[in-house]
C-alpha cells in the first residue's frame, strides 16, 4: 500500500491557514488590539429575507409526509435548474436544463471536474492564480504550465498559439487580481481553445459584480464557447451562501472530445460520487432568482461594491497602482516602498492591525502585490481605510 506521493508536491500549508496562524499568534500576544480583516473572501451580510423565507418553508416541508424529500436528483432539482436557466436567458444565453448541474459550491466542482480528464493532459493556469486550480492538478500528478499575468498586461494574459494546452483555467472577474476580461478578449480565448481542441474551465464566481457592458457575465455569451468551455458558478459571493453551500456548473451538450461527451461523463461522475445538494438549500437558492430575491441580492452586492470603492479611492489618494475595485470585490495593489508581499502583510498587521492577503501566496507573479477584499462590514472597511491612509501617508 502506498499513499498518493503527489501530495508531497503541493505546499503543506494552505495560504489562508498560514494567514490565520499569523493573525492568531499576533492576537494572542496583543489582546488589546482590534484586528480589521480584509483578507479572506468571506461575506459578512446575512442571507437575504427572501432566501430565509424559502429556507423556512422548505424546513416545514421536511416535517410532513406529503412534502418530505429524501434523496434528490444528483444533478439538482428542476425548480432550481429552471430558475438558473431563466437567469442565463436574461443575459442572452440559452441553456438546456440537462446542461446545468447543482453542487455544494464552485470550489468542489473545480476540483472534482478533473475526474473526467486524463492525467497526462497539459494544464495552463494564469500566475498569479487561485491556489485550488494548481493544487488539485498537482494532487493528480499533472504538470502545470503558467501564463504570465503581470501589471504590463493588466493581469489579463492572452493566448499564445505557440503554447499547446489541453485544460485552461480562466477566472473573470479574477481572484485574486480583480481584473476582468472583455467579451472581445474572451473571444480570443474561445477561438484558441477550439483551435487547440482544449477545454476552458471558466470560473464565473464573481460575475454578479460586473457593471460594464463590454464584460461577460458568462463565457457562453461568447460565440463558440459551448464547444470548448465548462462554467463554474457559486451562490457564495452572489447571495452569501459561503456557509450554506450551493453552486452550479454548466457543461454544454455540444462539448465533445475524442468522441466522448463531457456532459455525459460529468453526469456519470456525479451520479457515482455525489448525492446532491439538500432540498432545503436548493429551495433557498431558487429564491435568489425571484423578483424579490434579485432586488435584495443586488442591494447586498451594492453594499460590497461601495466597500470596494472606498478601498479603491484610498489607493487613488495614496497613488498606489492597483487592479480591481470595479467589477470585482477585490483590490489587487502594488506593495508600496518596494516591499515584498509577506513583509507588507506583517507591516500592516503590526502597525495598524489590518489583515490582507499576500500576493506571493497566489504564485510567483504575485510577489510584490497584495489583495484586499470588500467583503468586510462598511464600518470595518472605513476603519481599515483610515488606518491605511494614516500609515502610508507618513
Amino acid at each position: 500500500m502506498q499513499f498518493n506521493a503527489h501530495f508531497n508536491d503541493i505546499a503543506q500549508s494552505y495560504l489562508f491557514s498560514t494567514i490565520a496562524k499569523k493573525v492568531s499568534a499576533y492576537s494572542a500576544a496583543h489582546p488589546d488590539k482590534t484586528i480589521l480583516r480584509l483578507g479572506i473572501g468571506d461575506v459578512t451580510l446575512p442571507l437575504a429575507p427572501a432566501v430565509i423565507d424559502a429556507l423556512h418553508r422548505a424546513v416545514d416541508d421536511m416535517a410532513h409526509k406529503e412534502t418530505f424529500h429524501g434523496y434528490g436528483p444528483e444533478q439538482g432539482y428542476d425548480f432550481l435548474k429552471e430558475s438558473i436557466r431563466g437567469y442565463y436567458a436574461s443575459n442572452g444565453v440559452e441553456l438546456d436544463a440537462d446542461e446545468i448541474f447543482i453542487s455544494d459550491g464552485a470550489k468542489s466542482d473545480l476540483g472534482n471536474i478533473l475526474d473526467i480528464f486524463a492525467n497526462d493532459n497539459k494544464v495552463l493556469v494564469p500566475d498569479p492564480v487561485y491556489p485550488v486550480y494548481v493544487d488539485t492538478n498537482v494532487m493528480a500528478g499533472r504538470k502545470v504550465a503558467y501564463m504570465n499575468a503581470t501589471a504590463e498586461n493588466g493581469f489579463l494574459p492572452m493566448p499564445d498559439y505557440s503554447v499547446d494546452a489541453d485544460i485552461i483555467y480562466l477566472c473573470s472577474p479574477n481572484n485574486p487580481t480583480g481584473a476582468a476580461y472583455t467579451k472581445a478578449q474572451l473571444k480570443e480565448w474561445v477561438d484558441y481553445a477550439n483551435a487547440k481542441k482544449a477545454v476552458i474551465l471558466y470560473d464565473a464566481a464573481y460575475e454578479c459584480f460586473i457593471t460594464e457592458d463590454d464584460l461577460a457575465r458568462s463565457i457562453f455569451q461568447i460565440e463558440g464557447a459551448k464547444t470548448c468551455a465548462i462554467e463554474f458558478c457559486s451562490f457564495s459571493k452572489t447571495a452569501g451562501f459561503t456557509g450554506t453551500r450551493c453552486g452550479y456548473t454548466v457543461v454544454p451538450l455540444a462539448l465533445e472530445r475524442g468522441g466522448m461527451s463531457a456532459n455525459k461523463m460529468w453526469l456519470r461522475r456525479q451520479t457515482t460520487k455525489f448525492n446532491g445538494v439538500p432540498y432545503v438549500v436548493q429551495r433557498g437558492a431558487a429564491a435568489v432568482f425571484t423578483q424579490e430575491g434579485q432586488k435584495q441580492i443586488k442591494a447586498n452586492i451594492s453594499y460590497y461594491q461601495r466597500n470596494a470603492k472606498l478601498i479603491a479611492d484610498c489607493m487613488d489618494e495614496l497613488g498606489i497602482w492597483y487592479t480591481g475595485g470595479k467589477n470585482s470585490p477585490y483590490i489587487w495593489l502594488k506593495c508600496p516602498g518596494g516591499m515584498d508581499s509577506w513583509t507588507f502583510f506583517d507591516y500592516l498587521l503590526e502597525n495598524i492591525q489590518v489583515v490582507g492577503t499576500p500576493g506571493a501566496g497566489f504564485g510567483a507573479n504575485g510577489e510584490g502585490f497584495f489583495r484586499l477584499t470588500a467583503f468586510g462590514s462598511e464600518e470595518v472597511t472605513k476603519q481599515a481605510v483610515e488606518r491605511i491612509k494614516g500609515l502610508l501617508k507618513r
